[in-house]
């Protein structure tokens, strides 16, 4: 048996009702943008990797840690990761 959860919804005034048809709108826009820019991201990591011949994985996470600047924070886990591993397999065999 699901039960459903109700919302009372308040009253709102006209300046209530404007206020949150402005917000919708303005956050609207916001998430096109935002979609728009995640596009142009995927896209431009396609031609440079095509144009450059260079995996699209290699390109996008040269993107991610350039826009983040954390390769120190990288190169470490890159790191434990190496070592953990070859403590496992060394070990397996």
């Amino acid at each position: 048996m699901s039960t459903v959860s109700t919302v009372k919804i308040p009253t709102l005034s006209l300046e209530e009702k404007q206020k949150l048809s402005t917000a919708l709108t303005e956050t609207s826009k916001s998430l096109a943008r935002a979609e728009s820019e995640r596009e142009y991201v995927r896209e431009s990591i396609k031609k440079v990797s095509g144009d450059l011949k260079l995996p699209k994985k290699l390109v996008s996470k040269l993107v991610k840690v350039h826009y983040k600047q954390n390769f120190d924070e990288e190169v470490a886990q890159h790191e434990e990761f190496e070592r953990l591993y070859q403590t496992i397999v060394k070990k397996a065999f």
